[in-house]
């Protein structure tokens, strides 16, 4: 078999199987991607995967469709990025395709919803995992003001109640400032 040809079907399970078995959405994709794309196959760094799951959440669309994308490009240009999302798109159709046919049986089944309750907790390990890792690397970065940042927008929402588009909005203009000190120090 063709490498390309390799690669294209590797992508297009890998995105499967990633989209089949990932429930809530949003960051409870990247750790899996991370563990395919990173760790198994080394398609590209830990910090890369990182901004691309910045780039995806700030990209209009479903944040899992987005970084299958750019993991797929990533891998394997313009065809990975289309493979991406065309086996990212799959499954959840399926599944909302059956669930929408059977939705009176389900919704009264007391099993589904503890089933469904269970998801919710292993979600919610998914994300701390994810948040460890990316405070770790922002850590080590060293940089006192991306780290002083972590509990300070912790602190705006979770304890003054921030809104968050608020705190995203000066966490960037801060950043902004920082990369302009820099430059204007180097010259």
């Amino acid at each position: 078999m063709r490498p390309r040809i390799k690669i294209y079907l590797w992508l297009f399970a890998v995105n499967l199987f990633i989209s089949a078995f990932t429930f809530g959405g949003g960051y409870v994709i990247v750790p899996m991607v991370r563990r395919f794309f990173v760790v198994k196959k080394r398609c590209f760094s830990e910090e890369e995967l990182i901004n691309m799951a910045s780039i995806a959440q700030s990209t209009p669309g479903a944040i899992a469709i987005n970084l299958s994308a750019l993991a797929g490009y990533r891998t394997a240009g313009i065809a990975g990025a289309l493979i991406g999302c065309f086996a990212a798109v799959i499954p959840p159709l399926v599944i909302l395709t059956f669930l929408s046919a059977c939705y009176n049986m389900f919704i009264s089944n007391t099993v589904i919803a503890a089933i469904l309750k269970g998801m919710e907790a292993g979600v919610a390990a998914l994300m701390v995992d994810l948040i460890t890792d990316m405070c770790f690397l922002i850590v080590k970065k060293k940089s006192f003001l991306l780290s002083a940042m972590i509990p300070l927008s912790f602190a705006a929402n979770f304890i003054f109640g921030v809104n968050v588009a608020l705190i995203l909005l000066f966490c960037c203009f801060l950043c902004i400032i920082q990369v302009f000190y820099h430059r204007g120090k180097r010259s």
